[in-house]
């Protein structure tokens, strides 16, 4: 059965970092790209960033360009997003998801960016 669990999530203050992790199982994970989502209240699901299926091509929002950074093992079947320099705008729910083929979710993270 196909699982993709976040971690890593919490509360930071600003100027903060986290690193979200989500450890996927029961799909062949070098053949998906991998993204980031996330939603904060009131707002539409928006894509932060993704990686190519080897990890050699990246995307990102421009509002997270230059703080955030996606990467991937395909040894563990794993994808990372390592945030910093939070920003109070950052606070939503993170959401993992693969795409191929198939489009798998995860069940999502809360970050909230607070002093």
């Amino acid at each position: 059965q196909v699982q993709l669990v976040e971690s890593g999530g919490g509360l930071v203050q600003p100027g903060g970092s986290l690193r979200l992790s989500c450890a996927t199982s029961g799909f062949t994970f070098s053949m998906h790209f991998m993204r980031w989502y996330r939603q904060a209240p009131g707002k539409e699901r928006e894509l932060v960033a993704s990686i190519a299926r080897t990890g050699g091509s990246t995307f990102y929002a421009d509002s997270v360009k230059g703080r955030f950074a996606i990467s991937r093992d395909n040894a563990k079947n794993t994808v990372y997003l390592q945030m910093n320099s939070l920003k109070p705008e950052d606070t939503a729910v993170y959401y993992c998801n693969a795409v191929h083929a198939m489009d798998y979710w995860g069940q999502g993270i809360q970050v909230t960016v607070s002093s």
